[in-house]
């Protein structure tokens, strides 16, 4: 059996080279929990300050979303809150009850569609950022570039948009 290196403060043990099976279990599980220990844990996603009845709409939205987006775990998020949500590492993270953002009030005409839902695209130093458009709720999907394309992560969450943020205005 091999020694583990000294750096990882685990002293070796040459005394007993053939150690029984249940203290080799029991090494492999500690080694399992060292690696838990080293999992992403929750990713701080600020929370916006919506009023009452759009926080409600948004906890809804948020509820509805998938357990999976493009392959990625949805994880917690910090401060807890029922308007965001992040999935994988780095995080993909949604935020319901957001303000629009800068230039998006002459965007009606650069709404793009995905299945069934209007969203704003603004270009950012590490991916997009998308925002729906046209809908009675302002639901945001910051996508880094590691998940190229990411547009493709709103195909995953259409579904929840279109079930919990009322359609207004389609995309022209």
């Amino acid at each position: 059996m091999p020694k583990l290196p000294p750096a990882l403060g685990v002293p070796s043990l040459p005394f007993a080279p053939d150690l029984p099976g249940t203290v080799r279990a029991a090494g492999a599980v500690l080694g399992l929990l060292l690696i838990a220990g080293c999992s992403a844990g929750p990713t701080p996603v600020p929370v916006p300050s919506p009023a009452p009845e759009v926080a409600a709409a948004c906890a809804d939205l948020i509820k509805a979303l998938p357990a999976k987006v493009l392959d990625a775990e949805r994880r917690e998020t910090t401060p807890k809150s029922a308007l965001t949500a992040a999935y994988g590492d780095p995080p993909i993270e949604m935020t319901c009850g957001v303000t629009p953002p800068a230039g998006m009030a002459e965007a009606q005409s650069q709404c793009f569609e995905v299945n069934g839902v209007g969203w704003f695209a603004k270009e950012v130093q590490n991916g997009f950022i998308f925002t729906t458009i046209g809908r009675s709720l302002y639901f945001e999907v910051a996508v880094p570039s590691k998940y190229s394309p990411e547009a493709n992560a709103l195909t995953d969450v259409s579904d929840a948009v279109q079930k919990h943020n009322k359609l207004v205005t389609p995309c022209t």
